[in-house]
């Protein structure tokens, strides 16, 4: 088959790095012919990587929307209040569609892109990249054929990470949810849609307490200014130091993320040398060097659902931004076995046997290469062999289960602020 082609709508990190360059490394699976991104220097980068001719470089997705057709698919990848209207419009024209999580930042607009997408008869992928590492598909297959019996609770644990946690939901672009999305569907609606996966029945109540506990004014030792390189007496005695998390991590040649986020702000975008003064300039002047107790940030710092599943079956979910960021932890318990796992290793204990078996799901080839534990390249491999092939079935995190598992997160969110259990819509 020739390769399938793509469009990409949004050229920052998950666009470029976490899916753009499937096509480089399998370019005879998937080729790019096509770029949208309103900054300029990340469009010709995407550009230069993928030889893409000038004709389909643009600015803005409508004008991508205007012409006809020029590829099989399209990868949505901007902020996450961007996705509804090229979502619905690129549907419409019958691009098949991989669009980043969260679908969108309210379910009125999840839903009309999930009916615009069926109506459309489009193949659809969210990026549910957990659902498509080894790790996960070896869980997976451990519950499918009943080998703990059937799983009557699930305990699911996110340490999003202290130096996360500051610097993507604190000072970055997911700290305020007007701006983007609750921090349940912003980072978590990963775990949600997962814990329903490995579930594999529809959650059918939920209840949420979580808070803004500790990033706000109120909460600044005594000595702290309001940027890190300025005005800031206890600097180096904050484990949240802008200097600690990004300069430092510059001046020993390494720009890699989450130093390279600082280059890619529309203010700043191309503006500055990608090398240690810019770095420094953008601590000094720029977002990602504001004291993390005196940012515009809203989103939670730490949060719990519980949920209930038809059947009586339960789960609860813990997200917390103070840990080390050691990776996801999981235990689920079911009627003959317990499963746990660290988003590598499984440990599966039988009750008949008293047996304890433990898996290491890295691959020595390399399987585990990119991004969420080899989940970037597993979900691009499966929506390109299901665009190649035709075969929706090829995508697990297709539109109708999406749609349902962002509807828990709204409804834990719901939960949340109104103090109450929220029954979850149909």
């Amino acid at each position: 088959m020739p390769p399938v082609t793509l469009a990409i709508v949004g050229a920052g990190g998950r666009g470029t790095v976490a899916y753009a360059s499937y096509a480089l490394q399998f370019p005879d699976q998937a080729r790019v012919l096509a770029v949208a991104d309103p900054i300029e220097h990340r469009r010709m980068e995407l550009a230069r990587l993928h030889n893409i001719p000038a004709e389909n470089i643009f600015a803005d997705w409508r004008q991508l929307a205007r012409r006809k057709k020029l590829t099989d698919a399209v990868v949505i990848a901007t902020q996450d209040a961007m996705h509804t209207a090229p979502a619905i419009a690129l549907a419409k024209k019958g691009y098949h569609m991989l669009l980043e999580k969260p679908m969108a930042p309210t379910p009125a607009e999840c839903r009309r892109i999930v009916k615009t997408v069926l109506d459309n008869r489009i193949i659809f992928a969210v990026g549910h990249v957990m659902r498509y590492t080894p790790y996960t598909r070896q869980m997976k297959a451990i519950i499918d054929r009943g080998a703990i019996g059937e799983v009557v609770n699930i305990q699911h644990l996110e340490p999003v990470g202290f130096w996360h946690q500051a610097h993507a939901y604190v000072r970055g672009k997911w700290r305020n949810e007007k701006e983007s999305t609750p921090m349940l569907l912003a980072k978590s609606c990963h775990d949600m849609d997962w814990i329903r996966y490995m579930m594999g029945r529809r959650c059918v109540k939920v209840a949420s307490f979580g808070s803004l506990f500790h990033f706000r004014s109120d909460k600044a030792p005594a000595g702290a200014g309001t940027r890190c390189l300025t005005d800031c007496s206890i600097e180096s005695q904050c484990p949240y130091s802008a200097r600690k998390i990004y300069l430092n991590q510059a001046e020993k040649g390494d720009l890699d993320w989450p130093v390279c986020a600082l280059f890619s702000l529309p203010d700043t975008a191309g503006k500055l040398e990608q090398n240690v003064e810019g770095v420094r300039t953008a601590l000094l002047t720029g977002p990602y060097g504001r004291c993390v107790y005196h940012c515009d940030n809203d989103v939670v710092d730490n949060q719990v659902v519980c949920m209930e599943f038809e059947g009586g079956t339960t789960a609860n979910f813990t997200m917390t931004a103070f840990s080390p960021g050691i990776g996801r932890q999981t235990r689920i318990f079911g009627t003959r076995g317990y499963l746990a796992g660290d988003g590598r290793n499984i440990e599966h204990f039988d009750f008949l046997s008293n047996a304890t078996n433990v898996i290491d799901t890295e691959t020595p080839d390399g399987g585990i290469r990119s991004g969420h534990g080899g989940g970037d390249y597993g979900l691009m491999g499966s929506f390109v062999e299901a665009v190649a092939s035709n075969d929706p079935s090829k995508v697990s995190s297709g539109p109708l289960e999406t749609l349902e598992t962002h509807l828990m997160g709204f409804a834990a969110e719901q939960g949340r602020h109104g103090n109450k259990v929220v029954k979850i819509a149909t």
